[in-house]
């Protein structure tokens, strides 16, 4: 049997510029890891500053004031105004759109072409102009809007035939409120 040799590394494997650039690599690494770590240091230190700044602030305002003068009640008139218009833009955001349109879909055939939708955030009611082809269809589509668990007093408002087409659309209006669940 032969004698076995075990050195490690061999000396055909050593490679020291792998070694070192691997060490180079690591030590790089390192001072961005720590480069990084002082910028967020010094942002977490500016953002902290910045709200205990902005809370002295809150607290100098919440102070009882001796005096109110004109133009502060009319900023803050004019605060009010713009919040309220500000907040009707957000109940028009947050319309439950997809549900409404599903509804409106599925209620919807071939034979009826949606033109408009105008939704009244405040009395939850939705305008819906279009054409349908004849009145049976536009009853079918009316009553399918009834049926629907979204809708509810779905009325036709008003209709006109179109006279001057040789298929002789019907131009509608209608309303449907919207329930306040959905």
């Amino acid at each position: 049997m032969h004698r076995l040799k075990l050195k490690f590394p061999y000396q055909e494997q050593s490679i020291p510029y792998v070694d070192f650039s691997i060490l180079l690599i690591g030590i790089l690494v390192l001072a961005g890891v720590l480069l990084q770590f002082r910028y967020l240091t010094e942002e977490v230190n500016y953002w902290s500053s910045r709200v205990e700044r902005l809370e002295k602030q809150q607290q100098q305002k919440t102070a009882p004031r001796t005096r109110a003068t004109t133009r502060v009640k009319e900023f803050s008139q004019e605060i009010r105004k713009e919040i309220a218009q500000a907040n009707t833009i957000l109940d028009q955001i947050n319309l439950p759109w997809e549900t409404l349109f599903d509804s409106i879909e599925s209620a919807a055939t071939e034979q009826i072409a949606l033109l408009s939708l105008q939704p009244n955030v405040s009395s939850r009611t939705l305008r819906i102009s279009g054409e349908a082809k004849n009145m049976a269809e536009l009853l079918d589509f009316v009553e399918a809007l009834e049926r629907e668990h979204v809708f509810e007093n779905v009325h036709l408002l008003n209709y006109k035939i179109k006279q001057d087409n040789p298929h002789r659309p019907i131009i509608f209006l209608l309303t449907a409120a919207w329930i306040g669940t959905v």
